[in-house]
C-alpha cells in the first residue's frame, strides 16, 4: 500500500510540475554565453540584505558558489541556477534545500549530474542560505 501511495504521489507531482512549468512562474533571462563556467542566468540583485541574508550570502559564497555560481546564477557545465522558477518555494520548499545539503540530490531537473551531500553546514547555516536565495528569487520575480 505504501508503495502505491508513493507512486501515486510521484505521478501527481510530475503532472503538477509539468503543468506549472508550462503555465507559470517567472524566470530570469538566460545569459548569452554558453562557455563552460559562465553564469546561466542574469539576475538583478536586491538593494539590501537583512543580517540573516548577509550571513547566508557568506555561507553560500564559501560552500555553494563554486558550483551554483555567484549569487546563485548557476554555472554552465557545473550546476543549475537557484534563481530559477524550478526552485520557487511552492515547488522546492525550504526543507528541500536542507535535505539536498544533508543527503545530496539525484539529477532530475537539469543535466548536471547528481549533487553530492555537502559537509560543514549546520541547519542554521542552510536556513540562512535559503533566506539569501529566497531574497534573490523575490528580487527576480520568483515568489
Amino acid at each position: 500500500m505504501r508503495a502505491v501511495l508513493m507512486v501515486a504521489s510521484a505521478a501527481a507531482l510530475s503532472v503538477g510540475g509539468a503543468i506549472w512549468m508550462t503555465l507559470g512562474g517567472a524566470e530570469p533571462a538566460l545569459a548569452q554565453s554558453g562557455e563552460e563556467g559562465a553564469p546561466i542566468v542574469e539576475i538583478v540583485l536586491p538593494d539590501s540584505l537583512t543580517p540573516k541574508q548577509e550571513m547566508g550570502k557568506r555561507a553560500f559564497d564559501a560552500v555553494c558558489a563554486d558550483c551554483h555560481g555567484q549569487n546563485a546564477t548557476g554555472l554552465v557545465g557545473k550546476a543549475p541556477p537557484l534563481v530559477h522558477k524550478i526552485y520557487e518555494p511552492s515547488h522546492h520548499g525550504d526543507m528541500a534545500f536542507l535535505m539536498a545539503v544533508q543527503r545530496g540530490v539525484r539529477a532530475h531537473h537539469w543535466p548536471f549530474g547528481d549533487m553530492p551531500p555537502q559537509s560543514g553546514l549546520t541547519p542554521s547555516d542552510v536556513a540562512n542560505i535559503v533566506d539569501y536565495v529566497r531574497a534573490l528569487q523575490r528580487e527576480n520575480g520568483i515568489d
